[in-house]
């Protein structure tokens, strides 16, 4: 489950709390369904996302490809340690704390990870069976 809290003053503001998988979608695509030609940013604070997984991610990805084609910059802040974890893992990024939050924003490495994170999705869903019936 996710919640979002959007405030908007010249910025876009969506505080994301809970775990950011594939009921995210939704909830983060509402956030900038107001946006108007005075919002130049988008702020995603994820302090109180616990949780992700690479649906989450795919989400993620979404709203920041979404909030570009709106002309707004985007900056994520907040990267608790197990959604940025996974980033680094589907990014092939091996250590402890890799500093994948700050990579976030280059476009290279978003594609990268969109890339990645569509294979990882795809991967879990025929481990999952979701073929077995064919």
């Amino acid at each position: 489950m996710i919640t979002t809290n959007v405030q908007r003053h010249g910025t876009v503001l969506v505080s994301v709390t809970g775990a950011l998988d594939g009921e995210a979608g939704a909830e983060l695509q509402r956030a900038l369904d107001d946006v108007t030609t005075g919002e130049r940013d988008l702020i995603v604070d994820l302090h109180g996302a616990m949780s992700m997984d690479a649906d989450g991610l795919l989400h993620l990805l979404a709203l920041h490809r979404r909030a570009g084609s709106l002309g707004l910059r985007v900056l994520v802040v907040g990267w608790q340690p197990q959604p940025q974890q996974l980033m680094a893992d589907v990014a092939g990024i091996r250590g402890r704390g890799s500093a994948t939050g700050e990579r976030y924003a280059v476009a290279g490495f978003r594609r990268l990870i969109e890339e990645r994170a569509q294979r990882a999705r795809d991967l879990s869903d025929f481990g999952a069976g979701w073929l077995s019936g064919v």
